[in-house]
């Protein structure tokens, strides 16, 4: 391999960190002899805590810093958190995610420090969260509960939870565990209960399109079966334009009847929901994908989106 050093940009979180430090792990793997450097930066969605992302910029915010460290020559690769990476369509011309690697467990958690479960919960309990999908479907279910802003990394969120500030949180299960925070979960939440994120516990590798070289060897590192399940959960996604703004989650699994993909859009303003969910050929994700899409619009969905975006989707 002529390359012999190559350069990761990562967020400085720690889950971010973690993630960064996995990949450099996995090409050591293939390549122990390549000089692999973390380029640690901070994003605009780091700095930005004190607004919920919805009404800041969306998930974007936490990968441009890094996009312009691939573009200018300081990185030769990107990790991030799948449901962080907006949609093809709106990533740099040149540059592209062509790796995504095996998920780690896709569901919510709540955790709380008296291990509460959804249906535990006391009356009007305090529950953080920033995610409009969690809420959604989390009211839902309770209408009672009293859902509060929480923004930060998972330490800094967990700090907040021990401080008295809630009754529980929800948090990704696959950053809790990479984490080590296991022992803190009190319900790995049902997808019935709380659908995923599109792309939730998987991460992406992105690169300059034109690297061929770098390409080459992060392809060792990719997950067929993951990378088919995000690919229809992003057409989804893409379909529906959906964003922080938006209470969307989509998320598919191959089975032994085909790709199985679920799908939902929710009005925060009422908590209504609209599900869909089919079954399909992996080959044609994308597409399934799509098509799940505009079942949910044509079963109302386009009114809920109209209403956030001002125009019909």
């Amino acid at each position: 391999m002529s390359l012999k050093t190559l350069t990761i940009a990562t967020r400085e979180s720690p889950l971010a960190l973690w993630q960064a430090e996995h990949v450099k792990s996995k090409i050591l793997e293939f390549f122990p002899e390549m000089d692999v450097q973390l380029l640690g930066m901070t994003t605009k969605g780091d700095q930005m805590l004190s607004s919920p992302l919805s009404k800041i910029g969306g998930k974007g915010l936490f990968i441009k810093e890094l996009e312009v460290a691939l573009l200018d020559g300081r990185a030769d690769i990107a990790v991030h958190s799948m449901k962080d990476v907006p949609m093809a369509k709106e990533l740099p011309e040149d540059l592209i995610v062509p790796v995504v690697m095996k998920r780690e467990d896709p569901r919510d958690a709540l955790v709380s420090n008296h291990n509460y479960t959804i249906k535990t919960l006391p009356q009007n309990a305090v529950v953080g969260s920033c995610s409009l999908r969690r809420r959604v479907q989390l009211m839902a279910l309770r209408p009672d509960l009293q859902l509060k802003d929480l923004r930060g990394n998972v330490n800094t969120r967990l700090a907040k939870l021990d401080a008295g500030e809630f009754d529980a949180i929800i948090l990704a299960t696959a950053g809790l565990k990479r984490l080590g925070f296991d022992h803190r979960i009190s319900e790995e939440i049902s997808q019935d209960i709380s659908l995923p994120a599109v792309g939730q516990g998987a991460i992406g590798i992105e690169c300059n399109r034109h690297n061929e070289a770098v390409r080459k060897i992060i392809s060792l590192l990719n997950d067929d079966d993951t990378a088919v399940c995000v690919a229809a959960e992003r057409a989804f996604n893409s379909t529906l334009n959906g964003g922080c703004q938006a209470p969307i989650a989509g998320y598919a699994e191959l089975t032994e009847k085909g790709l199985w993909i679920r799908g939902l859009v929710g009005n925060i303003d009422t908590n209504e929901i609209i599900y869909a969910e089919m079954v399909g050929d992996p080959l044609d994700a994308q597409n399934l994908g799509h098509r799940l899409a505009e079942e949910l619009l044509s079963k109302g969905a386009d009114e809920f989106l109209r209403s956030i975006y001002g125009e019909k989707k």
